[in-house]
């Protein structure tokens, strides 16, 4: 094989179906006001929570360096970094899924989106958002609302490791985590009224 291999002939289209749905600050002209100053504002918002979010992989590498330097070179391990390192890691999942949300990148079934036009492929997100999206997520909340007052007012702690930690604070960023999934499903729910009825992406 050559080694300036020409790839162009590859498919790409999976990559750019989230390509039109980011952050770009910019909403079509047509598009009525209320509904792009909610959209460019839930966006941002969640931009910004995804890009603070980012910085919970600094705590997740250092507890990570840390452990693996005290274990096998100064044969001290610690109780606490596993625990660090899942919990920051999980929190930075959900703070970061409504950010990721907005960028079109959560799993679908592209193989078979990408060959729909514009109008059906709003309509059908519009429907599951409708349907499933927005059911599944308030029920997803209330329960974790319940989990996370009951870890709190028992000061629960984590029985799984010698640390122990207290699980009320992880159990409070799944709130945080679904109900931003929840302000983000707003937005997106928006871009497809809007695609339903202009057959183009905002």
């Amino acid at each position: 094989m050559s080694e300036e291999e020409d790839y162009s002939h590859l498919d790409t289209t999976d990559e750019m179906v989230a390509e039109g749905r980011s952050y770009t600050g910019v909403m079509p002209d047509d598009m009525p006001k209320y509904m792009a100053k909610t959209i460019l504002g839930i966006d941002l918002f969640n931009l910004r929570v995804g890009q603070m979010a980012c910085w919970l992989t600094v705590p997740v590498f250092v507890s990570m360096f840390y452990e693996v330097v005290a274990r096998h070179f100064f044969n001290a391990p610690t109780m606490w970094a596993y625990d660090i390192s899942r919990m920051f890691a999980g929190a930075m999942f959900m703070l970061g899924a409504g950010y990721a949300l907005s960028k079109g990148v959560h799993i679908r079934a592209d193989f078979l989106y990408r060959k729909w036009s514009i109008r059906r492929q709003a309509s059908v997100d519009l429907t599951l958002y409708l349907l499933f999206y927005f059911p599944g997520l308030i029920g997803g909340i209330n329960a974790c609302y319940k989990y996370a007052y009951k870890s709190w007012s028992q000061m629960e702690k984590g029985m799984d490791t010698a640390w122990m930690p207290l699980m009320g604070p992880i159990k409070t960023v799944l709130v945080i985590g679904f109900a931003l999934l929840l302000i983000q499903g707003i937005s997106e729910v928006l871009k497809c009224v809007y695609a339903v009825k202009h057959r183009r992406w905002p």
